[in-house]
């Protein structure tokens, strides 16, 4: 499908610097784009590429004045934030490319769930006993949805997805392709032979409206009560959410974060990848935690910490500085050793 130049300014509210009848079939980063293409420039260390690209439309930033001259084939569309725009016409395209209403076959769906209207559900699907299925939701093949599960309104389920008994899936939320969402908890106990006895988990897992969930991601159903993942929490993939752990809105996390059993963490939260945190920790609101920390205490609002046990992160930098140092002042102090003994 072809765009004008015109038809996108409009659509992000841009000013057109050359050809507003020009199109543009396919999106393209700067570096690789070629006629017909859209790109974006919004971090000035590509601008180089703008003046050789081939693409036919790039969104820029108001500010942006070219140093060099620019290809005569290229029309500008500047917009106050040209990186929020293009993420804004990706959402269009992705729109465009969403499977027809239909349910494939084989699939099974039990004559006791509930499916809404304007929904897709690919080939090997199984939707169990007590599910809903909330209007326009997409489900790709091979997904288990288990017993009593309710999907929300315009969710989007990638292939291979098991999602177990009791979950709930808010709306707009995206699970990527093999995901658990429910399975158990790791909850077992010592008994008088040493031996593990299991803990069964009959809580459940809900995820609020539009959470993202990464690829190979697993989060554990509680012992008893709810694993909560809040409104507009991003987890990338590979991260573990351990067992009646609490996630507030809009935190997000790096791949292969993970948070062991009954962590409760604030909203606005960013986590670095490769993070532990120790279970039972409250992590406050606005917290930032560098990649490869490992977490064994509470946080404070607004903290930022780093460092494995970690602590304040300008204290760490400064303790880094310092351990940096170390084999020269090891130097130092082994040369007064050495003048002593003399």
């Amino acid at each position: 499908m072809k765009f004008s130049a015109e038809q996108i300014a409009g659509l992000i509210n841009g000013v057109i610097v050359g050809d507003s009848a020009i199109e543009v079939n396919s999106l393209a980063k700067i570096e690789e784009g070629k006629k017909g293409d859209l790109s974006f420039l919004s971090n000035m260390k590509y601008e180089e590429f703008i003046y050789s690209t081939g693409s036919s439309v790039c969104i820029v930033n108001n500010s942006f004045n070219p140093s060099k001259v620019l290809p005569s084939t290229l029309t500008l569309i500047k917009v106050e934030d040209a990186y929020a725009c293009f993420a804004k016409l990706l959402e269009v395209y992705d729109t465009m490319n969403k499977p027809e209403p239909k349910i494939e076959t084989p699939s099974f769906i039990s004559e006791n769930a509930k499916i809404g209207s304007d929904i897709f559900i690919g080939a090997f699907s199984y939707i169990a006993d007590g599910a809903i299925i909330n209007d326009k939701c997409v489900i790709y093949n091979n997904v288990n949805i288990g017993t009593n599960v309710t999907i929300g309104a315009g969710t989007i389920i990638y292939p291979n997805v098991t999602i177990y008994r009791d979950c709930v899936v808010g709306e707009n939320c995206v699970i990527h392709s093999g995901a658990v969402i429910g399975s158990d908890g790791f909850g077992f106990a010592p008994n008088e032979k040493g031996e593990f006895q299991k803990i069964p988990q009959i809580g459940n897992v809900i995820l609020m409206d539009n959470v993202d969930v990464g690829a190979n991601t697993t989060i554990d159903r509680a012992t008893m009560g709810s694993t909560v993942i809040g409104k507009g929490t991003k987890l990338d993939n590979l991260v573990q959410i351990g067992h009646n752990v609490e996630i507030g809105k809009n935190t997000a996390m790096a791949a292969q974060v993970g948070i062991a059993g009954s962590c409760k963490i604030g909203d606005n939260v960013l986590i670095g990848g490769q993070v532990g945190l120790a279970g039972h920790l409250s992590i406050g609101n606005r917290v930032r935690i560098a990649a490869q920390s490992g977490v064994p205490s509470d946080v404070k609002d607004d903290s930022t910490v780093m460092g494995s046990p970690s602590f304040d992160s300008k204290d760490y930098k400064l303790s880094y500085l310092g351990f940096r140092r170390l084999p020269r002042i090891l130097d130092r102090l082994q040369a007064i050793e050495e003048k002593l003994k003399k």
